[in-house]
């Protein structure tokens, strides 16, 4: 068969707990759309998964090869069978492996505090427990707002850690007043080499707190904000605090929030996290991309296994907000997100009706999926086209050319991701 041409994909969909329910999550319609199942209204649809990810395979709309009866054909056992549509620097780079996963998340409930591991400690934990950590990879990621998205992300300046000792007097009596204390003695002139030993310390000892004391402090707290709510207005964190108690009561990782960057992104801005940072999604819905990995070390906000003293001893202790970014346009109708990550970028592209655009051929595979609207794709030469609507996938193999022109009715808005251009 001929390389060059996309293929949809059949994508999967993960129902885990956090996710939106039936017809209110965004990932829920788009896989309806993707693959004709109908939405259970009582179910959570959490997370839409496009690529070679064996806990959420993509597989081929069309069996390229034999009957409409055979068995269906994995993204992955195709690129297997056909390297070359990886195209060569990508080949050389990672093997017959697409570097990539993407995915759409709708999230009603925080997902857990967690960090993901660097290459070297992700194949020590596969090694040690493969039942948990499922594969050797690293997993940077990166999140892109498609509503407004809140998470918490990385460890607050050393001066708001010191207003968070001042101002949060159970999180004191939890860790001691020593470690607390010389918190409240560090400079920002002493820099990350004199606070990181400080930083990790207390919270070690504040995620490996015994499970009643937790209970007791977090009640505690929890009445102290209601009681303080009736006479002042409550800080964003402090009423992101309570919500947290309500989802996930008598958890440590409702403490551990007044640690983490509280990030809300309106839709369009994204940020990425490295490996071995601290994070946890809160609310809304984001295009994610990430290295294909599923390696998650949980630690809190969780009902899940957690592997506190793994989270504790693997992350940088990096402290400052952030980076947000907000595409950089490459044209009128496309904008480019990249992370500093050699494994993947994304692109967003809006049409308004009957616009077109021309993603040119380049080195590398992408994966394209269509969040909105509904339109023609030409592939190559102008007499093959295919309609493309909302819940439509492709892989588009290295080295085509693919133009969009958006219907008459509404806009078309699509996300692609493809590796990193540096690499390219």
């Amino acid at each position: 068969m001929e390389v060059s041409r996309p293929l949809r994909l059949r994508c999967s969909v993960q129902n885990y707990e956090w996710g939106k329910l039936g017809e209110d999550s965004r990932v829920a319609r788009l896989f309806s759309r993707n693959s004709g199942a109908e939405i259970d209204p009582e179910r959570p649809y959490a997370e839409f998964w496009m690529g070679t990810h064996e806990s959420g395979p993509s597989f081929l709309v069309r069996a390229e090869s034999g009957s409409p009866d055979s068995e269906p054909v994995t993204l992955r056992k195709w690129i297997l069978e056909n390297p070359d549509v990886l195209g060569e620097k990508v080949v050389e780079r990672w093997g017959g492996e697409l570097p990539f996963l993407f995915k759409v998340l709708s999230v009603a409930k925080a997902l857990s505090i967690q960090a993901h591991p660097d290459k070297e400690l992700a194949g020590m934990l596969h090694k040690m427990r493969p039942s948990i950590y499922k594969d050797p990879n690293q997993k940077p990621e990166m999140a892109i707002a498609l509503t407004d998205f809140k998470a918490l992300c990385g460890f607050v300046s050393i001066e708001e850690l010191k207003d968070v000792l001042a101002g949060v007097p159970e999180i004191v009596e939890l860790v001691g007043d020593e470690d607390a204390s010389k918190v409240m003695n560090t400079t920002e002139q002493g820099g990350y080499v004199e606070v990181k030993p400080i930083l990790q310390s207390i919270f070690t000892k504040l995620m490996s707190a015994n499970k009643e004391a937790v209970s007791e402090i977090v009640s505690k707290l929890k009445c102290r904000l209601n009681a303080e709510n009736k006479i002042r207005n409550l800080t964003e964190k402090e009423q992101l605090v309570l919500l947290l108690e309500q989802q996930y009561p008598a958890d440590v990782g409702v403490i551990s929030a007044f640690f983490f960057n509280y990030m809300k992104l309106s839709p369009g801005e994204a940020l990425y996290i490295g490996a071995n940072e601290p994070h946890a999604y809160i609310s809304g819905d984001c295009i994610e991309c990430m290295a294909t990995s599923d390696n998650v070390v949980r630690a809190g906000l969780t009902p899940k296994y957690r592997d506190v003293q793994t989270l504790c001893s693997m992350l940088t202790y990096k402290q400052g907000s952030p980076e947000i970014l907000r595409g950089t346009p490459l044209n009128h109708y496309v904008s480019r997100y990249t992370p500093p990550f050699d494994e993947f970028e994304v692109d967003l592209c809006s049409l308004s009706p009957q616009e077109s655009v021309v993603f040119p051929a380049i080195p590398g595979p992408s994966i394209f999926v269509v969040v909105a609207g509904e339109g023609r794709m030409q592939m190559g030469s102008a007499i093959d086209e295919e309609m493309v609507m909302e819940g439509h996938v492709y892989f588009v193999p290295a080295h085509s050319e693919i133009g969009l022109t958006a219907g008459a009715a509404a806009p078309l808005q699509l996300y692609r991701a493809g590796v990193n251009n540096r690499v390219l």
